[in-house]
């Protein structure tokens, strides 16, 4: 499935042909506001979006296009506008950008900064997780890749990371800072390789690294180096101290871009070369942010869950300063990128960045030219097709029930009835009950982390199960707590905050397993801090505003401001939430009871005890319905049994 036919693949990469430019350019967008015929090739189910980009994309010398955190979302958002292409319209889209690209005579690279699944059911149905999603992750042309600590969980994962994601890419794929250990030889090794160095297409001397923020939740048989480590070894030393020419470092990773391990690198990389350009693509955040390091360096983080790819674009080579032979000083016929990194910058080089919504719209107008305003390619449509084949194979769209309202994880308070957390509050304490101990008063308490998205009025099927709690952490308990101390768990465990890790017993795995729930972000919010970042800097304005009614979506403010965003969208409302939630059931009108079971997620069991005090060990702790029941489980065991969830079966109305 991963090859393409002779024939598919010999119509898919054919060359775009070269033409003069006239009147408005050979590559900018046919229509600048938004294109009248709109081809539909995303998945049968999708929504597309109402309205377009506001301007065409600024081309330079090199080219970035960034993904990150896709988490399994091949299939697109099916039921959010905004973000409703699949991989097949992302593969066609990069296929035209590359042969765009060429015909300018300029470079551009495909950057992807990790976490491939852990989000959807394309990716999560399978066991090991990502056994079919790599195969089609894979139909993208890459350039660079690095490893996501979602690749480092579970150890059959990290060695499928080894085995298939790092052999398919080969020298592509960059661990600087991650080793596994060989199961032949009981040596360490590392998943990928430390750094590329190579030219590109039109003489780019590049050197490249895939650092990993510091991760300590892997896998037993993985190894997370420091950062700080990292910089010491020999190998990282002889890479920036070359007797090879350097003309750009591409500094990539699963690594936030502001205030992370991502700046040891850079003092280390600068330390030795002081003006050489550095460009940093990182992840993790689940955020759109661009970071200004210096005024040769910028970073950019773009994003989520195939709902933004990244453009970030540089000019200022020429052949004094590089080994550049394509279009100088920029291609014609397009927008260039214009602006300093910084307003004191002596530097020659000049930048532009974009957050582009992840919708055949965006993908149509950006991949347009006045020779050829098509977007689809035989290997796009052909990825299609695969995920729409896979869908039906594991019966992702099976429909279990049907939503009767949105409801969201912070667009609403914790607390209010549209909140996500109040609906599986209600959800654990009907269908999470050991029936030996029915009669007995619960507490059920989770993580807010595990839950990873929305839920929408309409269809819930299973990959919207998938969608929403992917992970599988069994349900422990310890039995008959009196009430006056089991009432002090819950807010006790959100004053402390979650403690991040946990390893999970012995019988569920053959080898332990740790979720990092402070380093891995809580997702699905749209609070001022993921979706709009305020700094000193003031708001931008753009050209040519969309006469249409905004929908609400990404409004991001990065180091350079508020003009990022390639769609313009009304701001979300964003709610703090706290690090756990609880459902209750079996307790006197008052709320109250004698003795208590405590339920709880598997992993943060440590904290439950601490809390708890001496009288409780491990030893009083233990599986509340089963080792196999687990927070996957509930969800749709309640769906089906709920008759506000069965009343429009099957006919969901969505509006």
């Amino acid at each position: 499935m991963k090859y393409l036919s002779a024939l598919a693949l010999a119509l898919a990469l054919l060359p775009t042909t070269a033409l003069s430019c006239t009147g408005g350019g050979c590559y900018g967008p046919v229509n600048h506001v938004e294109h009248v015929r709109h081809v539909k090739r995303m998945q049968p189910d999708a929504l597309n979006a109402t309205y377009g980009p506001k301007k065409a994309l600024e081309w330079g010398q090199l080219n970035i296009l960034h993904t990150t955190d896709t988490h399994g979302w091949l299939e697109g958002h099916l039921k959010e506008r905004n973000y409703g292409a699949d991989w097949g319209d992302f593969v066609s889209f990069s296929t035209r950008l590359k042969h765009q690209a060429g015909n300018m005579g300029v470079d551009i690279l495909l950057v992807d900064t990790g976490d491939l699944h852990d989000g959807a059911g394309l990716s999560d149905v399978t066991d090991p997780d990502g056994e079919v999603s790599i195969t089609i992750f894979d139909d993208v042309d890459y350039d660079l890749l690095a490893i996501g600590n979602h690749e480092l969980y579970l150890a059959d994962v990290a060695y499928q990371t080894l085995n298939k994601i790092s052999a398919y890419w080969g020298e592509k794929y960059l661990t600087s800072n991650v080793q596994i250990m060989n199961q032949e030889t009981g040596e360490w090794q590392y998943i990928g390789k430390t750094h590329r160095y190579f030219t590109t297409e039109h003489g780019l001397r590049i050197m490249a690294f895939g650092v990993l923020f510091d991760f300590t939740g892997n896998a037993n048989g993985t190894k997370v180096i420091p950062a700080k480590t990292m910089i010491t070894q020999t190998w990282f030393k002889d890479a920036i101290d070359t007797d090879e020419p350097i003309d750009v470092f591409v500094l990539i990773g699963h690594n936030p871009v502001r205030d992370s391990s991502f700046q040891t690198v850079w003092n280390a990389i600068r330390a030795v070369h002081a003006e050489t350009p550095i460009q940093i693509l990182g992840g993790h955040s689940h955020i759109r942010d661009f970071v200004v390091y210096d005024e040769s360096s910028v970073a950019m983080e773009s994003g989520r869950y195939c709902e933004t790819l990244g453009w970030l674009s540089m000019s200022g080579f020429t052949s004094d300063n590089s080994g550049f032979n394509g279009i100088f000083p920029n291609p014609v016929g397009v927008s260039n990128p214009t602006r300093k990194a910084t307003e004191e910058s002596t530097s020659p080089y000049t930048y532009s960045r974009r957050y582009l919504d992840w919708n055949r719209k965006t993908f149509m107008y950006h991949a347009a030219t006045w020779y050829d305003p098509n977007l689809d390619y035989n290997n796009g449509l052909e990825t299609s097709a695969k995920i729409t084949q896979y869908r039906h194979q594991f019966n992702l769209s099976q429909l279990l029930g049907c939503v009767p309202q949105d409801y969201c994880v912070s667009c609403v308070p914790f607390n209010d009835a549209r909140n996500i957390f109040t609906l599986l509050a209600e959800a654990a304490a009907t269908v999470v009950v050991k029936p030996e101990r029915s009669e007995t008063a619960r507490y059920i308490i989770s993580n807010t982390g595990s839950v990873r998205f929305d839920m929408y009025k309409g269809p819930f099927t299973n990959d919207d199960n998938y969608i929403v709690s992917p992970f599988q952490d069994a349900f422990l308990y310890l039995a008959d707590v009196p009430f006056a101390q089991a009432s002090t768990v819950f807010d006790e465990l959100n004053r402390r905050g979650a403690s991040g890790k946990k390893k999970k017993r012995s019988d569920l795995g053959t080898m332990s397993t740790v979720r990092d729930i402070c380093v891995d972000p809580i997702v699905g919010m749209r609070d001022e801090g993921l979706f709009e970042r305020h700094g000193d800097a003031a708001p931008r304005g753009i050209t040519r505003r969309q006469v249409v009614d905004l929908v609400p979506g990404y409004t991001t403010t990065d180091d350079w401001g508020s003009d990022g965003d390639d769609t313009e969208h009304s701001r979300i409302p964003g709610y703090k939430i706290p690090d756990f939630f609880r459902g209750a059931a079996g307790f006197d009108e008052n709320g109250q009871a004698d003795v208590v079971d405590i339920v709880f997620v598997d992993f943060i069991e440590n904290d439950v005890l601490a809390i708890l005090g001496e009288n409780y060990t491990s030893a009083d702790v233990d599986y509340y319905i089963s080792a196999n029941y687990t927070t996957r489980d509930y969800l749709p065991q309640f769906v089906l049994q709920s008759d506000d969830f069965q009343a429009d079966v099957p006919n969901c109305p969505t509006t």
